[in-house]
Parts: C-alpha cells; sequence; structure tokens
C-alpha cells in the first residue's frame, strides 16, 4: 500500500480537496487503484449537526452517513463510493479510544496520545486503505489522505504526529507527504513572494515531515528563479515543486497537473513502475469536459433562493447539478 498525505499551510481553504482528488484522478487514468481519506480534526463525531455557516452543505454518503463535502468531491472525481470510515475526526478517534479503554482493553495502562491515540489513527488509516470502493471490488493500491486545516494548527497536532510514526514505521518508498502552500503575488510589489511557503515548510518539518512535493497555490505561473528559490530553501527537488494556477473551472486542475508529469514523479518517489494497459489518451474525458466548458456558446442566469446563500458552498449540490446540466447542454 502507498500512501500520500496531502497538508496545507499558509491559509485554510487552499485547495487541499480539490487537489487530493486531481492527484487521485490522475493515478486512476494511469491505470492505479485509488482510495481516499478525509480527516477533519474537529471534536465532532461527524458533520451532521453543523450550521451551513460553519463548513458548508453537508454530504450525505451511500451509508446514510453526513460528511464534509470534500468526499463529495473525491466520489465525483475518482468515481467510488465511500463510506463513514472514508471521513476520520478527533471525536471518532477519541470514541474509539474512550471505548477501549472502559473495554479495559489497555490493561489499566495510563490512556495517553502518544501511544494510544496515534496508534488508534494509523491503525483506522491502514484498515480504511483496503477496503475496496469501486465497481471492480479490486484492492486500492494508493490511498491519498488530506489532513484538515493548516500545519501548526493545535486541533491537528495528533494526527501529524501519527503520520511521522506511519511514515517511520513504512518507510519512505511507500509514504509521500504532497504540501500544499500559497504563494501571494501582491498587487503592490507585482512579484510572488516565497516567505510564506518557507515559513510553511519549516513547520512542516518541525512537525517531522518534509514535503516531498511542493504544490504552490498562486495567481498566475511562478518564473523559473521563484521555482528554484522554492526549491532550494524547502529542500525539495525542482521537478517537484508544482505549479497550480487559478483556473477557470476546478475540471481543470487535473489537467494542469498532469501536464508537469505528477504521475511520473509520483512512481518515481514509490519505486513503480508504470501500468502497461493505460487508456489513451490519458484523461481523454477530462480534456473533452474542459473543451466543453471552452467552448459554451451562451450564458443562462438562474436565481437561487434560499436561507443561507451568503455562503456558496451551503447549496453546493444545486450548484453543481446546475453546472453539470450546463455542461451537458452547452450553456455556461
Amino acid at each position: 500500500m502507498k500512501y500520500i498525505l496531502v497538508t496545507g499551510g499558509v491559509i485554510s481553504g487552499i485547495g487541499k480537496g480539490i487537489i487530493s482528488s486531481s492527484i487521485g484522478t490522475i493515478l486512476k487514468a494511469y491505470g492505479w487503484n485509488v482510495t481516499c481519506i478525509k480527516i477533519d480534526p474537529y471534536l465532532n463525531i461527524d458533520a451532521g449537526t453543523f450550521s451551513p455557516y460553519e463548513h458548508g452543505e453537508v454530504y450525505v454518503l451511500d451509508d446514510g452517513s453526513e460528511v464534509d463535502l470534500d468526499l463529495g468531491n473525491y466520489e465525483r472525481y475518482l468515481d467510488v463510493t465511500l463510506t463513514k470510515d472514508n471521513n476520520i475526526t478527533t471525536g471518532k478517534i477519541y470514541q474509539r479510544v474512550m471505548e477501549k479503554e472502559r473495554r479495559g482493553d489497555y490493561l489499566g495502562k495510563t490512556v495517553q496520545v502518544v501511544p494510544h491515540v496515534t496508534d488508534a489513527i494509523m491503525q483506522w488509516v491502514a484498515d480504511v486503505a483496503r477496503v475496496p470502493v469501486d465497481e471492480t471490488g479490486a484492492t486500492p493500491e494508493v490511498c491519498i489522505i488530506e489532513l484538515g486545516g493548516t500545519i501548526g494548527d493545535i486541533e491537528s497536532m495528533p494526527f501529524v504526529e501519527a503520520f511521522r510514526q506511519m511514515l517511520f514505521r513504512v518507510g519512505t518508498t511507500n509514504f509521500c507527504c504532497a504540501h500544499v502552500s500559497l504563494v501571494p503575488q501582491l498587487s503592490t510589489v507585482g512579484e510572488p513572494k516565497t516567505k510564506p511557503t518557507q515559513a510553511s515548510v519549516r513547520e512542516l518539518r518541525a512537525c517531522g515531515l518534509h514535503p516531498d512535493l511542493l504544490m504552490c497555490r498562486c495567481s498566475s505561473s511562478l518564473p523559473r528563479n521563484v521555482v528554484d528559490k522554492i526549491s532550494l530553501f524547502s529542500q525539495v527537488p525542482v521537478e517537484h515543486v508544482i505549479t497550480v494556477v487559478d483556473t477557470n473551472d476546478l475540471y481543470e486542475v487535473p489537467i494542469l497537473l498532469d501536464k508537469q508529469k505528477l504521475c511520473d514523479i509520483l512512481l518515481k518517489h514509490f519505486n513503480l513502475n508504470p501500468k502497461q494497459k493505460v487508456e489513451y489518451p490519458v484523461l481523454g474525458k477530462w480534456k473533452a469536459l474542459t473543451r466543453r466548458l471552452q467552448d459554451a456558446s451562451k450564458t443562462i442566469q438562474v436565481a437561487l433562493v434560499g436561507k443561507y446563500t451568503k455562503l456558496n458552498d451551503a447549496y453546493l449540490s444545486v450548484l453543481k447539478a446546475l453546472k453539470h446540466a450546463a455542461i451537458y447542454a452547452n450553456r455556461n
């Protein structure tokens, strides 16, 4: 089993969910079986009791569980069916640890964050990673784990420690850390600033993890000298510094990453050989989809009347349905 941990730095809401989904989409296009896990470091058991203003609309899985919206992205991008176990929260982990403590599973020992909570996290990830999620019933070969929040948050520290231990246990050839960071470009300065990313990488390394991939979120393509600077100060190879520019549509992100040879980088890191049976052109359906988006001939205006319209994510299922209908009808 190969693990890809996706972390975020500088700011929250940086796009880890879409990047995680896009990485999975690319790997699946090249013939690999992929599953996904979303970690939300809050004490709630699930997202069912949240106000829509907190995290947006609740996504409901086939088994009836109420989870984070990112799992909806995973299912749409990867064409998989996930379960409640694919969404880990701090509340779920502590609930499991407390149940084991009440049963006497710890044999009277003092229950602590390390090793008991961290062991529970690693065991949960290892178990869920091997559960088939697509119609073929094949065991996944790659597990993508998105760690919610920002590196350095107090809430996520037990998870970061757990993945530090997991990296030590499974080895570097079975574990890849993809760190998503912001490279802002101030209008008054006119050049990308790398200091936030440098600080974010230092924070990650202080936690015992080192980025194998650096996904740089930016408004426009980064000049070569900026990429070289990020590579030097982050101690990441230049070819592993991936530029993720703002796009007109989220469905363009897998193609953007594929152009930068992301799959080749991951296979080299994991010491894997390419699959022989790959459908060509790779990501052909995605490229056709983006062409339809670009060739849309007419814009249609739809009024959405609701209680929580201040936040777009509060009605994301409606917006996605309208978007998909517009693509089919060749409209914007």
